[in-house]
């Protein structure tokens, strides 16, 4: 789950809306939902000695539920910003995508079949598509219209400026796709996207259904729309991300127990990836899912599962080493940055969405 350009996506795409008058005022009908108030909870402490249990978000500056684990992270941790609740009554949230040209946050409640809105100028939230086919991953293409990956139908779309839907994957090699999961668009316009089979195991995010394919990292050439393997040897990928430069590419490989992130080089122009090696462990029951990086190469990724104490968003540099974490009262699965400077993460956390403005910015095509 993505954004290409948080802020303002290339070749002119700011201007170019992505829902017509008529879509908007229909989306709009479908009503708001109503930000839930945060019920308080008692503070623990976190065991391992990692600060502050979570309990209910804080109202002090700074935020203590902040933490700066390496003295390293103490310049990406604002003072006078703390952790926001923005929305929640969903279920199961995944695929932030922010939209600069409109100002506002899509996201994906997969059980509940929907796409939903945020918009930063009035805080209000509601139903953006309805059905959603049971989209799990959310990103920009480099003309700024909106790719998601959809469970039921498994297959990845793009919503062009009209409004209308255009498949630009749903099989390979004459085969169908498990149900493609997280997707980011390159540069050059190259989409890549992971096709784990947690959409067909079940009938809570899609349905079930019989995999055809292995769980494969793919690449949809900016040209032809050609579909080819990229990595056909991660068992269950799920998020992926590139460095700011573009020369690396991080996956979650989600079948290892623990939860392991894998890194790869990009070779032939960018093409393709090579030099496969393991950026980083996940301690038992850490569960890195969705994550995006920052302009100076520090990842940011959607954690938790185990227990409270690991529900949060853990922030590793490009060493892998863990620098800061924001503590959360429930697990997120996904994260991406927005805001006017792009320096405002979003999560996208099991029930609710939040925010936080931090001091750095997030990498374009992340």
């Amino acid at each position: 789950m993505n954004n290409t350009d948080p802020g303002a996506p290339a070749d002119g795409a700011e201007n170019a809306p992505l829902e017509s008058p008529a879509r908007r005022s229909l989306f709009t009908a479908a009503g708001a939902l109503a930000i839930a108030a945060v019920a308080p909870r008692a503070a623990a402490q976190m065991p391992g000695g990692r600060g502050p249990g979570i309990g209910a978000l804080s109202q002090r500056y700074p935020d203590p539920l902040i933490q700066v684990i390496d003295p390293s992270f103490g310049k990406y941790r604002l003072a006078l910003a703390k952790i926001e609740r923005i929305a929640s009554g969903t279920r199961w949230n995944e695929g932030p995508v922010w939209f600069g040209d409109g100002r506002y946050l899509l996201w994906s409640d997969i059980p509940n079949n929907r796409i939903m809105k945020w918009e930063e100028e009035t805080g209000h939230v509601s139903v953006f598509r309805k059905p959603s086919n049971n989209a799990n991953g959310n990103t920009r293409d480099r003309q700024g219209r909106l790719l998601s990956c959809e469970h039921d139908t498994r297959r990845v779309t793009r919503t062009e400026y009209d409004g209308k839907i255009s498949v630009i994957a749903s099989h390979f090699d004459g085969k169908r796709l498990n149900s493609p999961n997280d997707i980011v668009c390159k540069s050059d316009g190259s989409i890549w996207f992971t096709d784990p089979p947690f959409g067909i195991l079940g009938l809570y995010e899609g349905h079930t259904g019989k995999q055809e394919l292995p769980t494969n990292v793919y690449r949809v050439d900016p040209k032809s729309g050609q579909l080819s393997v990229v990595a056909g040897d991660i068992d269950r990928p799920n998020g992926l991300c590139f460095s700011p430069d573009e020369s690396k590419l991080y996956v979650v490989e989600a079948a290892l127990n623990p939860r392991a992130i894998q890194v790869f080089d990009l070779v032939d122009g960018g093409t393709k990836l090579a030099n496969k090696r393991l950026f980083l462990t996940a301690e038992p029951g850490g569960t890195p899912d969705g994550m995006r990086c920052d302009i100076d190469g520090n990842l940011w990724c959607g954690w938790g599962m185990g227990n409270e104490a690991q529900d949060g968003v853990n922030i590793f540099n490009p060493q892998g080493k863990l620098i800061g974490r924001i503590n959360l009262p429930e697990r997120c699965a996904n994260v991406c940055f927005g805001g006017v400077e792009r320096n405002r993460l979003f999560m996208a956390a099991s029930t609710s969405v939040y925010s936080l403005y931090v001091n750095t910015q997030g990498a374009p095509g992340g």
